[in-house]
């Protein structure tokens, strides 16, 4: 069984991608900053997938952020030893594949890579997607990068092992909210299907992604639930809940920034809530802001007007001034729309 090719992508650039992969002495990949399952998951699945079906091919891979660390949670991934520091990246890769970056600037410091790339084959899922990019596999409607990952990786001919389908589940089941998402389609449990087949087991990546954490997150999720906000009259009568994940709360346990990604999860189950947006504190003192919306608010508007971008359900932007202001910004935008 071979993936349904992503309509929205024109048969012309499919080709000159495979093209690109297969004549080149050196691929270097790269993925956004503070990459989530979707954007490392489908990077380490096509670096695998090379490595595999080319192996006289050099391949790299990177994301564009100092210190250069992979989140805890997606340490399980396999094909990190691929990956490498931004600052041993090729200043002007001839072949460069970039995963899930809406904007050249979401690459952080490969920024200049990017720019000054021979080729640059960009894959990407996000309706917020700026133009850039040399061969453009994008598609808004799939509802991970990780699907247009296996079909680039179907159309090099090279099977489906257990770590590619291990790293592209990942990027599917977070992207679709372990596929209770809208944009959980028939093609989604297609592809699911196909990397189940291959014999991994779900269950482990489940628990790996949201079944695991320090007891100092207890207390980080305790001390930002205790701070919920909610906001009735926003979003036209809808509602919003908010709060923040400060440095200090994560500061006893000594938790990375990516250990507050899952609080949102809590915090837009809210009934009352059609919007739910967390700040957390980066190590700088700016905050990064995740939005979810449910049924009606397009978050991902919201995030672009902010200088971010997204999904209609779910986006985001950073913010480098006071928390209160943030959140009053956000209810302007959604008080607009």
């Amino acid at each position: 069984m071979t993936a349904s090719p992503v309509a929205a992508i024109a048969e012309a650039d499919w080709a000159r991608a495979v093209a690109s992969i297969g004549s080149a002495a050196e691929i270097w990949l790269a993925c956004h900053v503070r990459p989530d399952a979707d954007a490392l998951g489908s990077m380490l699945a096509v670096a695998n997938a090379i490595r595999a079906g080319r192996p006289g091919t050099a391949v790299a891979a990177s994301f564009g952020e100092d210190p250069f660390e992979v989140p805890g949670i997606l340490r399980f991934l396999p094909g990190q030893p691929l990956l490498v520091p931004p600052a041993e990246y090729a200043p002007a890769p001839p072949v460069m594949v970039c995963f899930d970056a809406a904007s050249l600037d979401r690459l952080g410091s490969l920024t200049g890579p990017a720019i000054a790339a021979g080729e640059l084959i960009v894959l990407d899922h996000h309706s917020s997607a700026a133009g850039f990019g040399t061969i453009r596999l994008v598609d808004p409607a799939a509802a991970a990068t990780a699907m247009l990952a296996a079909e680039l990786i179907t159309r090099l001919g090279v099977p489906l092992s257990q770590d590619i389908a291990v790293c592209l589940y990942a990027g599917l089941v977070t992207d679709t909210g372990s596929f209770k998402y809208s944009s959980t389609t028939p093609q989604v449990h297609e592809l699911a299907a196909r990397l189940l087949a291959t014999g991994i087991d779900p269950s482990a990546v489940a628990r790996e992604l949201y079944d695991r954490a320090p007891f100092g997150y207890l207390r980080m999720l305790a001390a930002a639930l205790d701070r919920a906000v909610l906001e009735p009259a926003a979003s036209h009568g809808r509602g919003l809940v908010w709060t923040s994940v400060r440095r200090a709360d994560r500061a006893p346990a000594k938790l990375p920034l990516d250990a507050a990604e899952p609080v949102i999860d809590v915090l837009r189950r809210t009934d009352e809530a059609e919007v739910a947006v967390v700040l957390k504190e980066d190590d700088q003192g700016c905050w990064q802001v995740s939005m979810r919306s449910k049924e009606v608010a397009d978050v991902g508007a919201v995030a672009v007007a902010l200088g971010g971008g997204g999904h209609a359900r779910a986006a985001g932007f950073s913010y480098p001034g006071p928390a209160g202001e943030a959140v009053a910004a956000i209810l302007r935008q959604l008080g607009e729309r």
